[in-house]
């Protein structure tokens, strides 16, 4: 615009200029058209003035809009580096919940205080994700419970580790990670908002210990996943170290997809071996699972086999085993039914009546991608017995449990 009024003006003032000869011949001949050409001229001079202001003026509004609109170098930078430390950070969480009437009895002395009717948050985990490259993240996870041996809730760090995935046969993780057994079995299962599963609710296996884990699912196929770990061998709740570590692994066979049949093992004192105690045996725990997890049903059982695992310490060994059997199908109108059944021989050397029978029973309903409710039954009967120093008689726990139960994953 400014280049099109400067023509003009230019043009203008060559059309003065060509005037000014003309009327200076005249000038002797006619003096008032001379004197009337030169207040037009300077008239016209004086436009040319205030049209050139005019334009100055519209050039430096011109500058100073395009200076607001547009950001800098260094602000599109900061914008670009937090629009990728977004994308590349995931938050995400799950609560189990429940509201049901608890009756226990003990043989001995009639009702427990268990009994009561209530709500329960059992576990709320929170974690977040952030990815560094295509290779490298780090993950944390926490972990809300109730501890009723102190009567409090508790927030713990389930997990916390570095992640190096170099290949989908080789994930390293450093830190506080999944274990190779009890994950892998829930996912199998698919009610761990209802029930640990069989080794978690003994307490014959942990889900996450602080150490190195390296996994993988190998074939182009992923028919054989494999998991090994070493940790300290005192949980995700005590991090602290031992004179050695502790091993579990597990390798699984894929025959054909949502198909499994996994072994695994544990070796280890527990975290109990420390400069100043010295174990007297090595906890060992041997597991078997075989499961299918369709899109319509899933089925499936496991099996452990234990030995000195509450008995690290002391002198003399013990022997432990179970198994448990679930199974689950999907019904019309986002409805499923579901069932379990456990069996454990909790000391076979010394305390052979010690036993635990658990099952559970239950419909349950998807409210929305992430949220289930389910309706459950459970019963549960523990039976202990003593001979030393002096005979006791038989003592058993019955927990009957009837109410809602609920999961919230997002």
């Amino acid at each position: 615009m400014r280049s099109r009024l400067l023509a003009v003006a230019i043009a203008a003032g060559l059309g003065v200029s060509g005037f000014i000869p003309v009327a200076a011949a005249a000038q002797t001949r006619m003096p008032p058209a001379a004197t009337s050409s030169d207040t037009e001229l300077a008239q016209l001079k004086a436009q040319l003035a205030a049209l050139q202001s005019r334009v100055d003026q519209m050039q430096q509004q011109r500058v100073r809009t395009q200076t607001v609109s547009t950001p800098s170098a260094s602000t599109d930078a900061r914008l670009a580096a937090l629009e990728k430390a977004v994308d590349d950070t995931t938050i995400g969480g799950k609560m189990y919940f429940d509201y049901t009437n608890i009756d226990q009895k003990n043989s001995l002395t009639g009702k427990t205080n268990a009994s009561g009717t209530g709500i329960d948050v059992k576990r709320f985990y929170l974690g977040v994700t952030h990815q560094f490259s295509d290779i490298w993240s780090a993950n944390l996870t926490t972990d809300f419970n109730y501890v009723s041996n102190d009567g409090e809730t508790n927030l713990f760090v389930k997990k916390a580790y570095v992640q190096g995935k170099f290949d989908q046969a080789a994930v390293l993780r450093i830190g506080s990670a999944d274990m190779p057994w009890i994950p892998f079995v829930e996912n199998y299962y698919g009610f761990r908002y209802v029930e640990n599963t069989l080794t978690d609710r003994l307490k014959y296996a942990n889900s996450a210990d602080w150490g190195i884990n390296l996994s993988g699912d190998l074939g182009q196929r992923k028919y054989l996943n494999y998991s090994v770990s070493a940790v300290n061998g005192n949980g995700y709740k005590n991090p602290s170290r031992s004179n050695n570590v502790d091993f579990e692994g597990r390798v699984g066979f894929v025959p054909f997809k949502g198909m499994v049949v996994a072994v695994g093992g544990y070796t280890g004192d527990r975290g109990h071996g420390l400069q100043n105690v010295n174990t007297i045996h090595t906890a060992q725990r041997f597991d078997v699972m075989v499961a299918y997890a369709g899109p319509r049903f899933r089925a499936g059982g496991e099996y452990f086999d234990a030995k000195s695992w509450n008995n690290v310490l002391t002198p003399l060994a013990d022997k432990a085993d179970g198994y448990s059997f679930w199974g689950s199908v999907d019904l019309p109108a986002r409805f499923s039914l579901f069932a379990r059944y456990d069996h454990a021989s909790l000391s076979k050397d010394i305390n052979p009546s010690a036993k635990d029978v658990y099952y559970n029973a239950g419909v349950q309903y998807e409210v929305t991608k992430g949220f289930q409710l389910a309706l459950v039954y459970k019963h549960e009967k523990g039976d202990v017995s003593g001979s030393t120093p002096l005979p006791l008689p038989l003592v058993n726990v019955k927990t009957d449990e009837v109410g809602v139960f609920g999961q919230v994953a997002f």
